[in-house]
């Protein structure tokens, strides 16, 4: 079968697609796309510009969330429960002063601490947490007694704590044991929750399953 004449089509052999050249246009006999109009530029500049947006604006929002997983100890954000909150401040009743969460999230563990009456402080490496439980502590009149700070747990100075709330992994309960040991005083507090150290031996144990809390005093 001859090619049409004037006409490259994209196609050698398939007659359908030179039916369909002649058809739509699609291809000019200099081989070249159809020219747009400004209309039609302007959509398809509009279209890639939001679709590039909102990529944009996708990654920004959700790397603070999913960069965690890449860090040689993953802790990711999974909020505290009810009975979790209720089993810390169980374990550290008759207690008070300074309380820090380490990887405080939201800020559940830092609000409610700032409600029975401790002074209250939450470090976090995501950004967006930190924003979030800083606007929502000064919305419910606490941004006083409740901060917030983007830290890394491993650059943090904690001697200045007179009770430590941890929400951990496995992985990272030993690494963070040899921290504390080495930066608590005497009258430190430090409640696990989710998993125990390895070494230190509890001095009180609070709920069951998951909403397990584990309270330490390091220096005893």
């Amino acid at each position: 079968m001859s090619n049409l004449p004037g006409l490259t089509p994209p196609c050698r052999f398939c007659r359908d697609c030179q039916i369909l050249n002649l058809d739509t246009g699609f291809w000019t006999a200099t081989n070249q796309a159809p020219k747009l109009n400004q209309r039609q530029r302007a959509t398809l500049i509009l279209t890639f510009t939001v679709i590039g947006g909102s990529a944009v604006a996708l990654t920004v929002l959700c790397g603070p969330f999913v960069t965690p997983a890449l860090r040689k100890v993953c802790l990711p954000y999974v909020p505290a429960t009810t009975a979790q909150v209720e089993n810390v401040f169980t374990a550290l009743k008759g207690r008070s002063g300074s309380l820090v969460d380490i990887g405080s999230g939201d800020g559940r563990i830092v609000y409610a601490g700032a409600q029975r009456g401790f002074r209250a402080h939450g470090i976090e490496l995501n950004p967006w947490l930190v924003l979030f439980a800083q606007l929502r502590a000064r919305r419910w009149g606490l941004n006083r007694s409740a901060t917030f700070a983007r830290q890394d747990l491993w650059q943090s100075d904690l001697r200045h704590f007179d009770n430590v709330v941890i929400f951990g992994v496995q992985e990272m309960m030993p690494q963070l044991e040899a921290k504390l040991d080495r930066e608590l005083s005497v009258k430190s507090c430090v409640v696990a929750c989710r998993f125990p150290f390895p070494n230190w031996k509890p001095i009180n144990v609070v709920g069951e399953g998951i909403d397990t809390v584990w309270l330490y005093r390091p220096k005893t």
